[in-house]
Formats: structure tokens, C-alpha cells, sequence
């Protein structure tokens, strides 16, 4: 039975699925949008540290006041309406609710959200994928001991990935390549929430019109989520990341299978089996026509002569071998998605893609030269990007993942384009999250990649 379905035969019994939201900011909005639509789904609570700016934004993607001033849990669960508040711990621990989804952005915190949410059996849509990106492995592991389910959010491109991935392997298909794609220049890594905008291609009035936050949107641009995305998808999938960051090779959708070859073959990858980002630029500046920017691509090869002549003789674009094929999906509707993700986590007890071992990791690295004394500001601010490598290099090298490297003070100078360790920071050992990533680093010991 399709999930469509399923949430229609939830809803002809009167028994939603209940859902909680923490953080109703521009991710969780877009969700939002879809909930009044969606059928056999009641969203009870939104927890957000603005009850007044999650109301603005309700009314923005066209709520109804009173479908929102429900003033508490237990009310919202009796009428059918929605609690507003702050109090997240409320949300995760009421026993009514069904599927907390995790949509701050916030990694530290959202590691306290998701690990209190597994406390009280509730399933987890993990939108924050800054968290899943340093502990996502052992967050899924907490998640089974609790016999819930912890999952990546469709809409986000990681998801996607995890499903084209999952497509091509039930069909058979060894996975060549998998990834996203991006607007990248090698100096994009060095920009800061006062540049974003104009190497974005939106005006500073469109992003104040959407209520878009510049130092998330940095993050997406200096390379740090395509590289947090990156990681989340080595994770769950199995693939392997470049030895020393991602490579950005420059293709339009039609050149994918050309350039997602190994290099023996003529391609940019170090082998077969890899994730790999791809640039709708030109090095030089130039945009690239049908270029695969805001969409997910698999890459797979037809072993056999048959599969070959297939290929063939159904016209599907290859490589000139006609051994190597690119499935992909132009575009991703972020999160308008995510009811893919509350429905099969609620109804087939599914994630849409969930970590199943640590063998990437992202490294907090310089933006610049930083000085002792200096507090790092995390991804897509003004000290440090976030670079892509195999786990056990930077567990090798003691790397700082970019998800911890907030209001964390400098201790010993670190030049421009230094990846930072552990001993360049003063860390506050206390939080949860940072607990959890050391456990992680001691249970998972990754092996280098030969």
C-alpha cells in the first residue's frame, strides 16, 4: 500500500499521525505549508524559541489564526489544532505524539532534542543534518536501542541521494557515484554572511522578503553543507569521500557520467564508489546550461554486455564506453518534502536514509589566519568552513568537526586554510553533543581507506 494510502486510511479512522516541530524557521515553515494538505497527519505542538515569530510565519504560509492558539498539548490533541510554546522538552515527552521533527539547525542542540526525544520512544526526522554530519552514526545507534526510528529528511538533498542510491542498488546497479549539485568557485570557501547574497544570485530584498538567514545560506555556499551533506550521505550509504576535500568538477547534466568515471577511466574519482559534488560553474565564472545546481544525481554501471546494449538501445545517456549511466532528479522542494520522511517513519517504520557507520567526517578548517583568543561561529560565518574527509583521517589528525565549532575560543594560532584539531580549541566537554561525538570516535574507530 502506497503511503498515500496508509494516511488516508489513518485518517478515515480518526487516528493521525501526531507530530511535534521544533524550530519553525525557514525549513520548518516550507513544512508547514504542506500539513493543512496532507491527510492523516495532525501537527499538535511546535515548540520554538519565538512563539511569536512561529505565529508570523504560520500566518505567512497561510495558516489560519485559530487553527493555532490551542494552549496546550492536550488541548491541540482533543480539537485538532495546534500548541504554540517554547518548551520542547513538553513536546518530546507528551505521550501522544508520534514523530518529533528536529528542524532548529542548531546541531548541539539538536543532539539534546533527538537523544530526549529516544528517551520517550518518539520517532525522529532529523532536519539538522549539521548533528547527523559528527554523530548521525551513533545517534541511529541510540535510536534502535530505543526501538524507534531516526531518519534524514526528504526534501534535503542527502535523503534524496539516499534514495537514488537505494534505487540503484535494489535494481542491481553498482553505485559508481552519488552526490548533489552546487554553485562553487574554489573562493567561495572564503565568504562571509556580507558577501553571500551576491555570489548567491539573489539581491538583498529577496532574501529579506523570504526571511532568508545569510549565514545559513554562507554555509551552503563556502562549501560547508555541501560537505556536511556529503558526510551524512558517506554515512548512510557506505560510499567513500575524496581523500582531501570535494573535488567540484564542473559538468552539466549531460556530462555527469563523463566526469563521475574513475580517473584510470577518464574521470575525477580517486575509484569507484564515491560521493562527489558537481559545479554548475565553469571554473572561469561561466554558467553551465542544464546544469544539475539544485538537484541529486546517481551514477551506475552496466557491468554486462547486455545491460550495455540496453542502455543502448532505450537511448539512456551514458559515458562514451556506454558503461557508466547518471540517474537524476533536477530539483529538490526542501522542506515541502519532509511529509515523505513523518509518513514512513510513522507507517513502515522507515528512515529515509539513516547513518550505518562513521566514514566521513567534516573538519572545521580557516577562513583566514585565527588568533588565540578569537571564538570560532560555526559554519557559513566569518572564521571557518567546513571540509569533507574520510573519518579516519580526521580521526587521524584529531579534526574539530565544523558541528562543534561554535562559540569555541582559539587557543594557539591556525592559519588560513589549516584544518583545526581538537588542541587548537578550548571545548566545552560538558554538552551532550560533544560527549557523543567522543563516544562515537572511540566505539566506531575507522580504518583508512586503502
Amino acid at each position: 500500500m502506497s503511503l498515500h494510502s496508509k494516511l488516508l486510511h489513518r485518517q478515515a479512522e480518526g487516528r493521525p499521525i501526531r507530530v511535534g516541530l521544533i524550530g519553525a524557521g525557514k525549513f520548518g515553515s516550507m513544512y508547514l505549508a504542506q500539513v493543512p494538505r496532507t491527510p492523516g497527519v495532525h501537527l499538535a505542538a511546535i515548540a520554538d524559541l519565538s512563539p511569536q515569530n512561529a505565529h508570523v510565519n504560520l500566518a505567512r504560509v497561510g495558516w489560519k489564526p485559530e487553527r493555532a492558539q490551542a494552549r496546550s498539548i492536550d488541548e491541540a490533541i482533543g480539537s485538532g489544532a495546534t500548541h504554540v510554546g517554547e518548551d520542547w522538552r513538553a513536546l518530546v515527552a507528551h505521550p501522544a505524539i508520534d514523530v518529533v521533527v528536529e528542524c532548529t539547525g542548531h546541531p548541539i542542540a539538536a543532539v539534546d532534542h533527538c537523544l530526549e526525544a529516544f528517551d520517550h520512544r518518539k520517532h525522529v526526522v532529523n532536519v539538522t543534518v549539521e548533528a547527523d554530519a559528527f554523530c548521525g552514526p551513533l545517534l541511529a545507534r541510540r535510536a534502535r536501542e530505543a526501538g524507534v526510528v531516526y531518519s534524514l529528511a526528504f526534501g534535503d538533498q542527502p535523503a534524496l541521494i539516499c534514495d537514488l542510491v537505494d534505487w540503484a542498488r535494489t535494481c542491481g546497479f553498482p553505485v559508481v557515484a552519488a552526490g548533489r549539485g552546487h554553485k562553487w568557485l574554489a573562493h567561495f570557501s572564503e565568504s562571509t554572511p556580507e558577501t553571500v547574497w551576491g555570489y548567491y544570485g539573489l539581491t538583498p530584498q529577496q532574501a529579506e522578503r523570504g526571511g532568508l538567514n545569510p549565514k545559513m545560506f554562507n554555509s551552503f555556499l563556502d562549501g560547508s553543507k555541501p560537505s556536511i551533506e556529503s558526510a551524512a550521505v558517506s554515512n548512510a550509504t557506505g560510499l567513500g569521500v575524496p581523500g582531501n576535500g570535494l573535488l567540484y568538477p564542473s559538468a552539466s547534466i549531460a556530462d555527469i557520467p563523463f566526469v563521475t568515471r574513475p580517473r584510470s577511466e577518464g574521470g575525477v574519482l580517486e575509484r569507484k564508489g564515491m560521493v562527489e559534488v558537481i559545479s554548475c560553474l565553469e571554473p572561469d565564472g561561466r554558467a553551465i546550461d542544464y546544469d544539475i545546481r539544485m538537484g541529486v544525481w546517481v551514477t551506475v554501471e552496466g557491468e554486462t554486455e547486455y545491460i550495455r546494449n540496453c542502455f543502448e538501445e532505450y537511448q539512456a545517456h551514458t559515458d562514451p564506453s556506454g558503461r557508466y549511466f547518471t540517474l537524476y532528479k533536477r530539483w529538490h522542494l526542501i522542506g515541502l518534502e519532509v511529509g515523505m520522511s513523518v509518513a514512513s517513519v510513522a507507517l513502515r517504520g522507515e528512515a529515509t536514509g539513516v547513518a550505518d557507520g562513521w566514514h566521513a567526517d567534516v573538519v572545521a578548517t580557516a577562513k583566514r589566519d585565527l588568533a588565540p583568543g578569537e571564538l570560532l561561529d560555526g559554519e557559513g560565518g566569518y572564521t571557518v568552513w567546513g571540509k569533507l574527509l574520510p573519518s579516519a583521517a580526521s580521526a587521524r589528525m584529531g579534526g574539530l568537526p565544523l558541528g562543534l565549532a561554535h562559540g569555541v575560543k582559539v587557543v594557539r594560532t591556525v592559519k588560513k586554510g589549516q584544518s583545526l584539531t581538537w588542541d587548537d580549541v578550548a571545548m566545552d566537554t560538558g554538552t551532550r553533543a560533544c560527549r557523543l561525538r567522543r563516544e562515537m570516535e572511540a566505539l566506531f574507530s575507522p580504518r583508512e581507506t586503502p
